[in-house]
């Protein structure tokens, strides 16, 4: 990472950490005009979404996908021979298009004359942040020191052949046979990346179903999705060791299993970065490890922020913008506050699930009358025109307002459809209103206004 030395020691921002959280703030800062410090200790801007993160990954599956779809495209008309998977080649891609972002943060950081410095900050004092031995004055301090991968006490789990989601970016060849531990978000897409260029994928996962928080039946769909590409599922096993040539795991009925791999993956949550912060000295108040804030990301302690992972609410780069953007706006005097009933969340694997708002079990659990209508995507032109297999949509409406409160898609490009479905929740859409509206065709968004449809007429029926 470049380093700006600072030119002066006092600045109206301080921000703590480059992520999405800590890189957004400070170009929304500088925008206001506001003079702004960002420290950041690892080599580059960007966090672990673009270095380690949903960046990597994506670039990653999105060759995956490409070479699985070569391989499986008879039925389309095409015929390939021949095709192989070239790591090295797709690593290098993935460099490219890391590099070039990279880039263009710093470029954001240049144009709204944010001072970089590299190194470990920690709380100093009222308004003071020391890098080494050097201190900065802030008027206000915002901390954006993100996550890391959890480290389960597992048996084993120190051998080189076991990695986490950062170690496993880095392969030079494809293994042999790979063992995940945890079915959650990064499990399922690491599976789906290596299945698909026809490594044979083993997860493990303590729940009764992967994926934890989405529908049941969106989770029992990509699983069955996830094991016609080659994946195999262990769901209510724990893992009682890593051995040299295995993971051992047991059922519910203390039933011990073995599954050979030569690579294992351990990715079973992450952890706030809030240590060594000086957050204790500070008096900022923590909970299990996470900075405490409220809905426009103060803590405790005036004059001191916090934004992302470290707030250890929904880790997502898309959410940790969002709150950096509600901090520095009331930092500048505004009144924006986090809203959190229409965060969108995706799951890259093919097919993906997207989700936003609430699902049938959690408004029931809140004590939300609520009902759902599904559609199959197999009644959607577009989805079977572009050759995808299952899919399935549910949109949940609150029974008394009939306002959408939650959808539910799997299927192909599911990632690119459910920002307009959250504006729609935002905007406190009624069934009428989204049946009333006009949707292109042939797309799969037609899903959710058909499933809208359903409702609609089943109200007039009755």
């Amino acid at each position: 990472m470049t380093t700006t030395s600072a030119p002066a020691s006092s600045f109206d921002l301080i921000v703590i950490g480059g992520g999405p959280a800590g890189y957004v703030a400070a170009e929304r800062a500088g925008a206001h005009g506001k003079k702004v410090l960002l420290i950041e200790r690892e080599a580059h801007l960007g966090g672990v979404c673009l270095n380690w993160g949903c960046i990597p990954t994506k670039t990653l599956l999105n060759s995956a996908k490409v070479f699985y779809q070569a391989t499986h495209s008879r039925e389309l008309g095409i015929i390939v021979e021949g095709a192989a998977f070239d790591l090295a080649a797709a690593q290098k891609r993935k460099q490219q298009v890391q590099d070039g972002l990279r880039n263009g943060i710093r470029g954001l950081m240049k144009k709204y004359k944010v001072t970089v410095v590299a190194g470990e900050a920690r709380l100093a004092g009222r308004g003071q942040v020391a890098v080494g031995d050097v201190q900065y004055m802030g008027t206000d301090i915002l901390i954006a020191t993100g996550s890391r991968p959890a480290k389960p006490p597992i048996p084993g789990a120190d051998q080189k052949h076991v990695v986490d989601s950062t170690g496993i970016l880095g392969l030079t060849a494809l293994p042999k046979q790979l063992v995940i531990v945890g079915g959650g978000v990064i499990g399922v897409e690491f599976a789906c990346i290596f299945a698909s260029v026809g490594v044979p994928v083993t997860v493990i996962e303590l729940l009764p179903e992967i994926t934890p928080g989405i529908d049941l039946a969106a989770a029992k769909l990509l699983r069955n999705e996830l094991t016609a590409k080659g994946v195999q599922f262990h769901l209510g096993h724990k893992v009682a060791r890593i051995d040299a040539d295995a993971v051992v795991h047991v059922d519910a009925a203390d039933k011990e299993q073995r599954s050979a791999a030569d690579l294992v993956l351990v990715c079973v949550g992450r952890t706030p970065n809030t240590q060594g912060l000086g957050l204790e000295a500070a008096g900022v108040d923590t909970q299990r490890g996470s900075i405490v804030t409220d809905d426009r990301c103060r803590t405790n302690v005036p004059g001191i922020w916090a934004a992302g992972d470290c707030t250890g609410k929904l880790m997502l780069a898309h959410v940790a913008s969002r709150q950096a953007e509600v901090a520095v706006d009331a930092i500048c005097g505004g009144h924006d506050r986090m809203r959190w009933r229409a965060i969108p969340s995706v799951i890259y694997t093919s097919p993906e699930v997207a989700c936003v708002g609430l699902n049938l079990a959690q408004a029931e659990k809140e004590g939300i009358p609520a009902q759902q209508a599904s559609w199959p995507l197999a009644a959607n032109g577009r989805f079977l025109a572009e050759g995808s297999s299952k899919g399935l949509c549910l949109a949940v409406f609150h029974k008394q307002t009939r306002q959408l409160i939650g959808v539910t898609l799997v299927g192909g490009s599911c990632s690119e459809m459910v920002a307009g479905f959250a504006t729609a929740i935002e905007a406190e859409l009624r069934v009428d209103e989204l049946t009333q509206t006009v949707f292109p065709h042939p797309t799969v968004s037609e899903a959710v206004r058909d499933a809208a449809w359903t409702l609609r007429e089943a109200a007039t029926a009755s």
